[in-house]
């Protein structure tokens, strides 16, 4: 776990999201969770451009916060959409 990301911040994504802290693999606590890792990477990758390892993770992430998405929408669009409104993801 990065330094950015405590135990708290963590808790504080998944009961946002997810509606408990302990609702660990709730899609939407993990798509918001993935959003905020991503934005800290694009944050740190702006600085150091040639952190080619930490590009790869970015690029990882993008994809496992991709398919989850897709499975949402699939799943209940409702939700799918009041999740990306609130993150801002897509426009």
């Amino acid at each position: 776990m990065a330094v950015y990301l405590t135990k708290e911040k963590k808790a504080e994504f998944f009961t946002q999201y997810g509606g408990a802290a302990e609702n660990t693999g709730s899609t939407e606590g993990q798509v918001a969770l993935f959003t905020y890792r991503i934005l800290e990477l694009s944050k740190h990758l702006n600085q150091n451009r040639k952190d080619h390892a930490c590009r790869r993770t970015l690029l990882m992430l993008v994809g496992k916060r991709k398919r989850l998405l897709q499975y949402l929408s699939k799943k209940d669009i409702v939700k799918y959409r009041e999740l990306i409104e609130q993150l801002g993801i897509r426009k």
